[in-house]
C-alpha cells in the first residue's frame, strides 16, 4: 500500500544524527538539513521529515510517536475489521428472514 523506503534504515539514522550535531554550527535547522540532505543524496523535505519523527519519538516534539502511530494503525485496522463482521452479520440476518419469508410464502401457496 504505502511506498517502499528507497533509503537504508542505517543511512536515515546517520542523517538524523548528523543533523542533530550540525544544527548549531548554521544559521537554522533548515539549513542544516538541506546541507546535510544534499551530502546523503535525499531530499531536504524527506530528511525534514525523518528529523521531525525522531524529535517526536524522542520526547523533543509533541505528537504521536512512531510505535503510537503504529499501534493507531493497527487499532483502526481492528475497528475496520470488527464493523465489516458486524455488518455481514447484519446481512445474514436479513438473508435468513427473506429466505423464511419466501419458503413459508411458497408453502402458503394455493397448488394449481
Amino acid at each position: 500500500m504505502g511506498r517502499q523506503n528507497t533509503f537504508p534504515a542505517e543511512m536515515r539514522e546517520r542523517a538524523v544524527r548528523l543533523v542533530f550535531e550540525q544544527q548549531d554550527k548554521h544559521e537554522s535547522q533548515w539549513a542544516a538539513i538541506v546541507s546535510i540532505a544534499d551530502k546523503m543524496g535525499c531530499t531536504g523535505e524527506t530528511l525534514r521529515k525523518w528529523v521531525r519523527r525522531a524529535e517526536r519519538d524522542t520526547g523533543q516534539r509533541p505528537g504521536l510517536t512512531t510505535s503510537e502511530r503504529e499501534r493507531m494503525k493497527d487499532l483502526e485496522r481492528e475497528v475496520r475489521e470488527v464493523r465489516e463482521v458486524r455488518e455481514l452479520k447484519r446481512a445474514n440476518e436479513i438473508l435468513r428472514k427473506a429466505s423464511a419469508y419466501f419458503a413459508q410464502a411458497e408453502l402458503d401457496r394455493r397448488p394449481r
